[in-house]
C-alpha cells in the first residue's frame, strides 16, 4: 500500500459518525468528526468559497488521522444524499493529479437496521467502477446477517418491530434495501473459507458491477471481510455498520503493532505453511488508525472529565422514538435529575418560543411531552414522568434511486427476499422511477401503532427541540455539557450551537461516544436504539461521577 493512503469515513447521521470515529481512535492514533451538509447547503452551499473551506477542513491535521464526515443525509431525498456522497469523495481528493488522489481508503457507515438512503449512497460510491463490499452486521448488538437477511436476536428484520417508528415497512433482505442495484450474495461459508476464496468472490462481484453482500455473524467474520477487501486495494470500498468500522480499526491496529515490532511476520496457511493467499505488504505507520478495545468504556470517558468541567451542568436531550428511552429517563430522574417535558403542540405552533428554566441543577433531562391535550408543566425535581412521547421518524413515502445512479450493468428489478444471482450472471435491465420524494416530512406521530391522529413533521419537531436547547445553552453563563440521543436530534442541536467539528475521547458503552468540541465542552452521542435501561445513568456518571445521588432500582 502506498505511504500516502488516507482513510475517509462517511456517515449519514451524527451518532453513526461518532461511532466510527471512536472505532478508529486510540491513544496513539487520532480521528475526528466533521459536520457538513447543513440544512439548505446541500445544493448551493457546496460551491465556491464553501467548497474550498470544506476541502481544506478535510485535510488530515496529523499523520494517520482518520476523517469522519457526517453528511446529515439519512432523511434527505435520495438524489441529494447521493450527491452529498459524490461531493465528499471529490472534496477529499480535489486534485486528481495529487499522489494520494487514487489512494484514499473509503468506509461508508450505514445503519445496521438498514434505514436511510442506503441504495442511493452505495450507487454513488460505486460510480467509476469502484467495487463495493457491504457487510451491515453488528455482532456486539446481536444484529447478524444470514443468507442476506438481517436478524436481530434471531428474528428477521422484516419480522421484528425495529422499524416501528418508520413510515415504511422494513426490507425483507439486504438486497431488497438496494432496490434496483445488482447484487451478489457472499454466503457465510465463503466468508469463513480461505482468504483467497473470499477475495475471489469479492473480485468477481466487482468485475460484474455487483454489490457484494456479505453474511456475517461474528467479529471474526467481519475481520475476514475487511482483510480480503483491503487486499484488493482502495478501489474496493467498504460499507457497513459500526461493526465493520470496529473490524477495520482492529485490522489497522494490528498492522501498526506489526510495524512497531519491526516487520510483519509472513502470513501462514493451515498448519503453519506459507499462505498462497497472503495479503499484500502492510500499510505504513502514517496510514494506520487503530480502534480502541471493546471494553474501553466508562473508564476512558470518566478519565477524560477534567477538573475544569466538574462544575458544568449536564443537559440530556432525549429525542428518540425507542420505547426503552422512557425507562432510561425514569432511572435518571430517580437519581435526582430534573426532567422537563416539552409540549409538542407549542414546539410546532410557530408561536411564542418554548423556554427551559435556567440550568441550575447538576443534571437536566429534556424529552418530548404528550402529543395531544393541554401541555403539562414540567415535573418537579425528582418526579418521574411516564408519558414521554416518541420522536417521529422524518422518513416519508417510498422512493427509488435514479437509473443513472446505479453502478455497472443496468439495474435489476427490486430483488425478492431470496439471494441475488451468482456473480457473473447478467443482470436484468429495469428502469426504476426517478426519486422525487422529500424525506423531511410531514409524517404521522405514530410511534408503534400508526393510529395517533394528526400529522406531525418529524423534521419540524426536532428543529423546534434543537431551538429550545440552543436557547437554553446560550442563556446559561458558562459551558454546558450535552448528552444527545438519536442521530437526528444530535445533529440538529449541534447545528443550533454552530458546532462543526468534534474529537472523540472514548466510549461510555457501545455506541455512546464521548466527544469534545473545539472549545472543550463534552458531547456524548448515542443512537436511539442503543443502550440498556441504565444507559443514561452510565453516561452521566462518566461525565460527572458525583453529579447525582444514585438510588437503588428494584
Amino acid at each position: 500500500m502506498a505511504a500516502s493512503r488516507r482513510l475517509l469515513a462517511i456517515a449519514d447521521d451524527l451518532s453513526g459518525a461518532a461511532e466510527v470515529a471512536a472505532a478508529l481512535h486510540s491513544r496513539t492514533t487520532r480521528s475526528r468528526v466533521l459536520l457538513i451538509g447543513r440544512p439548505g447547503a446541500v445544493n448551493a452551499g457546496t460551491t465556491g468559497a464553501v467548497n474550498g473551506r470544506v476541502a481544506r477542513a478535510l485535510r488530515p491535521r496529523h499523520p494517520g488521522e482518520a476523517t469522519v464526515l457526517d453528511l446529515d443525509s439519512r432523511y434527505r431525498p435520495a438524489t441529494e444524499a447521493a450527491e452529498a456522497v459524490r461531493e465528499a469523495l471529490r472534496l477529499s481528493s480535489p486534485d486528481e493529479n495529487a499522489p494520494d488522489a487514487l489512494d484514499t481508503l473509503v468506509l461508508k457507515k450505514i445503519d445496521s437496521l438498514l434505514r436511510g438512503n442506503v441504495a442511493a449512497e452505495i450507487a454513488a460510491l460505486a460510480e467509476g467502477g469502484a467495487g463495493v463490499v457491504l457487510a451491515p452486521a453488528l455482532p456486539i448488538a446481536g444484529r447478524v446477517v444470514r443468507s442476506g437477511v438481517v436478524h436481530l436476536g434471531g428474528v428477521a428484520l422484516h419480522e421484528s418491530d425495529a422499524w416501528r417508528a418508520e413510515t415504511l415497512p422494513p426490507p425483507a433482505s439486504v438486497a431488497h434495501t438496494l432496490g434496483g442495484l445488482p447484487t451478489a450474495l457472499v454466503p457465510l461459508t465463503t466468508v469463513r473459507a480461505s482468504r483467497r476464496t473470499l477475495l475471489t468472490a469479492l473480485r468477481t462481484a466487482a468485475a460484474a458491477g455487483r454489490v457484494a453482500i456479505c453474511d456475517a455473524e461474528t467479529d471474526a467474520d467481519l475481520d475476514a471481510v475487511v482483510e480480503a477487501a483491503l487486499a484488493e486495494g482502495p478501489r474496493m470500498r467498504l460499507v457497513g455498520s459500526g461493526g465493520l468500522a470496529l473490524a477495520l480499526g482492529r485490522h489497522l491496529r494490528t498492522t501498526l503493532n506489526a510495524i512497531g515490532a519491526g516487520a510483519a511476520p509472513a502470513a501462514t496457511g493451515k498448519r503453519g505453511a506459507p499462505a498462497a493467499d497472503a495479503a499484500p505488504a502492510a500499510p505504513p505507520a502514517e496510514m494506520a488508525v487503530a480502534a480502541p478495545p471493546a471494553e474501553m468504556a466508562v473508564g476512558a470517558a470518566r478519565a477524560a472529565a477534567s477538573p475544569a468541567s466538574a462544575g458544568r451542568p449536564v443537559l440530556v436531550v432525549v429525542g428518540t422514538a425507542e420505547p426503552a428511552a422512557a425507562e432510561q429517563v425514569r432511572r435518571l430522574v430517580e437519581d435526582g435529575a430534573v426532567h422537563h417535558q416539552l409540549p409538542l403542540a407549542e414546539l410546532l405552533s410557530g408561536g411564542a418560543p418554548v423556554r427551559l428554566p435556567p440550568l441550575t441543577a447538576p443534571v437536566t433531562v429534556v424529552s418530548l411531552g404528550a402529543p395531544s391535550g393541554a401541555p403539562d408543566p414540567a415535573p418537579p425535581h425528582g418526579a418521574v414522568a411516564t408519558d414521554t412521547a416518541p420522536l417521529p421518524s422524518p422518513r416519508p413515502a417510498p422512493e427509488a434511486i435514479t437509473p443513472a445512479a446505479a453502478p455497472g450493468p443496468a439495474p435489476n428489478p427490486a430483488p425478492s427476499p431470496t439471494p441475488s444471482p451468482a456473480p457473473g450472471t447478467p443482470p436484468t435491465p429495469a428502469s426504476p422511477p426517478v426519486d422525487t420524494a422529500d424525506r423531511t416530512g410531514p409524517n404521522r406521530l405514530d410511534g408503534q401503532t400508526g393510529k395517533q391522529p394528526g400529522a406531525v413533521s418529524g423534521r419540524r419537531l426536532v428543529l423546534g427541540l434543537a431551538r429550545v436547547i440552543g436557547d437554553a445553552v446560550a442563556a446559561h453563563h458558562g459551558a454546558v455539557d450535552l448528552v444527545l440521543t438519536g442521530g437526528e436530534t444530535a445533529r440538529r442541536v449541534l447545528d443550533a450551537l454552530a458546532v462543526a467539528e468534534l474529537d472523540p475521547v472514548g466510549q461510555v458503552h457501545h455506541g455512546a461516544v464521548h466527544l469534545s468540541t473545539p472549545d472543550g465542552r463534552s458531547v456524548v452521542t448515542r443512537p436511539g436504539s442503543f443502550g440498556d435501561p441504565d444507559s443514561l445513568r452510565q453516561i452521566v456518571q462518566a461525565l460527572r461521577p458525583h453529579s447525582t445521588e444514585r438510588k437503588v432500582t428494584p
